[in-house]
């Protein structure tokens, strides 16, 4: 019996079933080895030798590989068919070795496929190779360098910049990325512009509404209407005129569907469109690859997700265009295959996009059989699979231009319709934003006539914060990371508290633009876009085998150790006074830098000096420890207008502030308690709009609306992490309705709700022997039994009436 090594048990058990009894299939649980987190792991000083040491959890999972490859001569290592998934099994073999479990008599066979189906994996069998040591060495390159970088630049961060975590090659570009967007948005300077609109009635009584283009023969720009002056002496100049069709300009334009997803779109469309985020993406894709049961058989549903290349199989492709022309019709097929080239920086092209592994497996007919997370993430890959080799879509666009009489006004219309949706009858992108809406017919020379003047004021609004798929996209264009990287590099930010996610958006931590500017500073060159893309590429070089990895880490290590070191030997004053400037352009108001090296008012001789630790940027004195006076950054653009003080409570005489804090705006008693009472703002209420007394009332919650007329006991409201609340008698019950009219309940309208409400305890079964109490329940997910905090699920559709005492307690015993 041969012994087939993957990494995954997921993958094991599908893989399996697909090659019966002469295999036995086991899985190694991920990386066997890695560098141990301490120095030495890499030794540049003896040509780069790594010491690698067995995971701690992976030690049980060895042994049993050990077990099995011992009683065969032949292993076949089946790991992911990318470079980690090389170095993988080279891993695995390496460990083998050292436990005497193979020998040189043993045959090593690496096997490769993109899908996880009964036909690759068996066709795969049959065209075994041998480890790659190419893509391994690139591998080890990548994390050596990783390793080096981290283990040099991180002490110095905790030696220089007190409170910070870490730094990485790539994640310290990403951060870069985040800091210097939230720079663009504290210098934007917002700019004023009018628009003016007309609507219309053509000579058939049609509405229709045109924009104002030109005026006194000159085409307006955006900005060429800058004040409310303006516009208004614009909106007399075109109502005083008279106005006819001068032009008609009919066209068809062709929209083509957007190509199959590679990691970064699929990332990408799955957080605009299913609101994912880029770590659940991941997770979701490689339980669709490595397999799902469909009703008695298990199934890779998608093909390998760590891809950057758009080519799809020609067998694939010949069954993406039948399931076309059966689904939709002739109409919706081209001639011809569509073929897509990759034309982002670095493209490996190594694997086939991402799409179905049977493309005639509709997401419906496999519905039952996925969570509703799995099917919405299949769906998605499944349209734009089929939509990218369908036709194109084409639209009817139509301008019209009016002329006023004396040709001194142009106002213009446009619209558009679908005259064939081609793709779009499957993957809908931006079907809403192409179809405008048709115009009524009109022809040159035809009179209209003017209903009304609107003259709308604008402004300029700064370039947005970076989501994460904004972000997975700005990385993927500038060729830093890897697919199977973005997620991981997004991760590591939120967990260091370099960045947080505010609505969707990262906005960068205090400690996130110093650790910025202290690499800006003392290693420009590690932080620049293109230094880290030709990383990249020397990476690709070796994968090749076009270069000497060893070679290609003394390039890089010789300049950067000497940089390290000297930056080392720099003592606090000297690290901060290089970036003493730049931090004061990041953090400082033009009022708060005033306050910059001014004389302390708490001590004789003492200056206001700008200084950091854990909790961020502050001014400090100098003669610090003698004098320990400290005070916050006025105008601190980090802090922007929060905390904001709405005034006294008349009843507690203490300040409500609002604050910001890494999950969002709350609200806050200003006391001196160490336990100071805080509540999150509901999300249905604008921050502009919460007044004092509504401050107060959401800071008095939970609080008690009166006593229950039957059972005299209390009955409160509160708000809670999952929205607002009745609290009656041990049990929380929902309240669907705005602050507003929460605030406001009164004890009648509770009653009712808890009396309307399905209890959760349905019947009791009785008492154990501990003398606790037994119930049946309906929950959320169904039936189930209830023993203090013991919990046993029974389903939807269980038989509750069979269910007495015995059995349930029998059922409580075998979960625990």
């Amino acid at each position: 019996m041969a012994l087939l090594i993957v990494e995954s048990p997921a993958k094991a058990k599908t893989i399996g079933k697909y090659l019966g009894k002469e295999f036995k299939v086991a899985a190694s649980f991920g990386h066997v080895r890695d560098l141990p987190a301490k120095n030495g792991s890499v030794d540049p000083d003896n040509d780069f030798a790594i010491k690698y040491e067995t995971i701690e959890k992976a030690e049980k999972y060895i042994k049993e590989l050990v077990k099995a490859a011992s009683k065969t001569s032949d292993i076949y290592l089946a790991t992911d068919p990318d470079r980690e998934g090389e170095a993988m099994a080279w891993h695995v073999i390496e460990t083998l070795k050292e436990k005497k479990a193979i020998s040189n008599e043993n045959n090593i066979y690496r096997v490769v496929f993109n899908e996880i189906t009964k036909r690759a994996v068996q066709e795969a069998i049959k065209n075994p190779r041998e480890i790659n040591m190419d893509l391994v060495r690139a591998q080890q390159a990548r994390r050596a360098l990783d390793y080096l970088v981290g283990f040099s630049l991180s002490p110095l961060l905790w030696t220089k910049l007190s409170g910070s975590k870490s730094a990485g090659r790539v994640q310290s570009v990403a951060l870069k990325i985040i800091c210097e967007r939230e720079d663009e948005i504290s210098k934007f300077i917002t700019q004023e512009y009018w628009s003016i609109k007309a609507e219309m009635q053509n000579s058939k009584d049609e509405a229709f509404f045109a924009m104002l283009s030109h005026y006194d023969n000159k085409k307006l720009e955006k900005f060429d209407i800058k004040n409310e002056e303006e516009a208004k002496n614009l909106v007399r100049e075109i109502e005083s005129r008279q106005y006819a069709v001068s032009t008609v300009e009919r066209k068809q334009v062709k929209r083509n569907p957007l190509p199959p997803f590679i990691t970064s779109s699929l990332q990408q469309d799955a957080v605009n469109k299913l609101y994912f985020n880029v770590k659940s993406v991941m997770r979701i894709a490689q339980n669709l690859y490595e397999g799902i049961d469909i009703g008695g058989e298990t199934v890779g549903l998608i093909t390998y997700m760590r891809t950057d290349g758009f080519h799809i199989a020609d067998e694939a492709i010949n069954s993406i265009r039948g399931s076309i022309k059966s689904l939709y019709g002739d109409k919706y097929l081209p001639q011809s295959p569509r073929k897509y080239v990759k034309k982002v920086k670095n493209a490996q092209e190594a694997h086939e996009a991402i799409r179905p592994t049977d493309i005639n497996r509709t997401p419906g007919s496999i519905k039952d059989y996925l969570t509703p997370e799995q099917f919405k993430l299949y769906d998605l890959i499944w349209k734009r699979t089929i939509a990218s080799q369908m036709e194109s879509a084409i639209l009817d666009q139509v301008v019209v231009e009016i002329s006023s009489t004396d040709q001194k006004v142009i106002l213009r219309a446009s619209g558009s319709s679908i005259f064939f949706d081609g793709f779009y009858k499957v993957y809908q992108d931006n079907m809403e934003a192409e179809n405008e809406g048709l115009l009524p017919a009109m022809k040159e020379g035809e009179a209209c006539k003017l209903i009304s003047v609107e003259p709308k004021q604008h402004f300029t609004q700064p370039p947005p914060r970076y989501s994460e798929a904004s972000i997975v996209k700005k990385m993927e264009e500038i060729g830093i990371g890897r697919p199977s990287t973005y997620a991981a590099i997004i991760s590591v930010l939120q967990d260091r508290e370099y960045v947080s996610l505010d609505s969707k958006r990262f906005i960068p931590s205090s400690r996130g633009k110093i650790v910025t500017i202290f690499l800006e500073t003392f290693f420009q060159r590690c932080v620049e876009y293109d230094f880290t893309a030709q990383m990249e590429e020397k990476l690709d070089l070796i994968s090749n085998g076009h270069a000497d990895w060893k070679k290609e880490l003394g390039h890089f290590w010789v300049p950067f150790f000497g940089h390290v070191n000297s930056v080392k030997q720099m003592t606090h004053d000297e690290v901060f006074s290089g970036i003493h400037n730049l931090v004061v352009d990041w953090f400082c108001s033009e009022e708060g830098r005033k306050e910059v090296n001014t004389k302390c008012p708490a001590c004789s001789d003492g200056i206001l000096k700008l200084n950091f630790g854990k909790a961020g940027v502050f001014l400090g004195c100098s003669n610090y420890p003698e004098c320990n006076h400290t005070k916050e950054i006025t105008g601190s653009n980090d802090n922007s207008e929060y905390p904001k003080s709405l005034g006294i409570d008349d009843i507690t005489g203490q300040e409500v502030v609002i604050k910001k804090g890494p999950f969002g705006l709350y609200l806050q008693f200003n006391n001196e308690s160490e336990k100071k009472k805080a509540v999150s703002i509901p999300k249905d209420i604008n921050v502009n709009d919460i007044d004092l007394s509504t401050a107060t009332q959401l800071l008095s919650l939970p609080k008690v609306i009166g006593e229950h007329p039957e059972t005299g006991k209390e009955v409160k409201i509160g708000l809670g992490r999952f929205g607002y609340y009745i609290f009656y008698d041990g049990r929380y019950f929902s309240l669907k309705k705005s602050s507003k009219e929460v605030l406001n309940t009164e004890l009648s309208e509770a009653v009712q709700i808890i009396a309307n409400s399905p209890r959760k305890e349905l019947k009791s079964l009785g008492l154990n022997e501990k003398g606790k109490e037994v119930f049946i329940c309906n929950g959320r997910y169904g039936f189930y039994i209830k023993c203090g905090k013991t919990n046993v699920a029974l389903g939807k559709s269980a038989d509750i009436e069979s269910i007495d005492l015995k059995k349930a307690l029998e059922l409580i015993k075998g979960k625990k």
